[in-house]
């Protein structure tokens, strides 16, 4: 059975899945995104009905989940065990049967995907499976923007930020208010680190498994410690829950990127309950094109920016899931 954290990054996913993976009967593990980054490229495979484009699929989607950074401990992906798992032939059918596959090798009977960016797949996952949880993992959206400013990923300009964020959340929202009660929760990550053990053993209730209270010390476990080892961007799992980490933005964001990011986002910063802070409701003001044009440059620089100052073997790291990436949109290249 699966769990998908749906949301954006830099909002405590690592954090969460590290807690779950501390359940004996659910595996957690560090994830390949493996629909954000072939489903871009899966009209490229051709017809899913000859066997020889679907064996290719499923050989790139295993050698994704190879290449992980944070490795899948102990998990041999034969593929043609994983073709046969595959209800019908489609990528979500792949993705399901290797985190089958990963649960049954780590002995869970429960799985979780922690890719937010499926919330942008929910159509497709829904389709294979009907009964799938979600977990609504979701921030203040301005403190969300401070995490990515300062990471290796992600957009850098708050304009951007707030763009993305807030497609996100509204994706997220739309199958929150379809859903019933016993297929979606929400966990915002202020109650998740203000009060973990209330919001776990919430969150264990919906998902029929016991609370424990090592779920709490999933700082001292090897995947934390393999997690962190792997790249600066989760350093901190290594670490308790930071508390007070909230509300970061008032401290350390300008006025002129918090009024931009209210002008992009207000709204949903009011479907989550976020108080705004410097854009009453209704007194929001469109950007021009002009304006768009010089947030889209200086996010693209600051980008640039960034990459310059990453961690070479962290860097390295990424490169191996890029490499193959690359390899896939040149071999279909090729094939046209």
């Amino acid at each position: 059975m699966g769990f998908l954290m749906i949301g954006t990054q830099r909002s405590g996913s690592n954090l969460l899945r590290l807690m779950l993976n501390q359940v004996s009967g659910i595996a957690a593990p560090h994830p390949p995104h493996i629909l954000q980054r072939l489903m871009p490229l899966i009209h490229n495979y051709g017809d899913w009905e000859q066997t020889e484009s679907f064996q290719v699929l499923v050989d790139d989607v295993c050698r994704l989940v190879e290449l992980n950074p944070v490795p899948w401990e102990g998990v041999s992906l034969d593929r043609e065990e994983v073709a046969h798992r595959c209800r019908e032939r489609s990528l979500v059918a792949v993705f399901c049967a290797v985190y089958d596959i990963l649960a049954e090798t780590w002995g869970a009977q429960k799985w979780c995907c922690k890719s937010l960016a499926n919330v942008h797949y929910l159509p497709e996952i829904n389709a294979y499976l009907p009964d799938a949880k979600y977990i609504y993992l979701y921030r203040d959206g301005r403190d969300v923007a401070l995490s990515f400013q300062k990471a290796v990923v992600g957009e850098k300009h708050i304009f951007n930020i707030a763009q993305k964020w807030a497609q996100a959340q509204r994706l997220a929202i739309q199958m929150r208010d379809r859903l019933s009660k016993d297929r979606f929760h929400s966990v915002s990550y202020e109650s998740l680190t203000g009060d973990p053990e209330t919001t776990l053993k919430g969150l264990c209730e919906f998902l029929q498994v016991e609370y424990t209270p090592e779920m709490l010390d999933f700082h001292s476990s090897n995947e934390a410690s393999n997690a962190a080892s792997s790249s600066a961007l989760w350093g901190n799992v290594t670490k308790p829950v930071i508390k007070n980490n909230t509300k970061k933005f008032l401290k350390y964001a300008t006025d002129e990127e918090i009024t931009i990011f209210e002008l992009v986002a207000g709204d949903v910063l009011d479907a989550l309950g976020y108080e705004r802070v410097k854009i009453a409701k209704g007194k929001e003001i469109e950007f021009t094109h002009t304006a768009i044009d010089k947030f889209n440059e200086i996010n693209q620089g600051l980008k640039a920016e960034v990459l310059q100052q990453v961690d070479p073997e962290d860097l390295k790291r990424r490169d191996i899931q890029a490499s193959l990436l690359q390899e896939i949109k040149n071999r279909q290249l090729v094939a046209v």
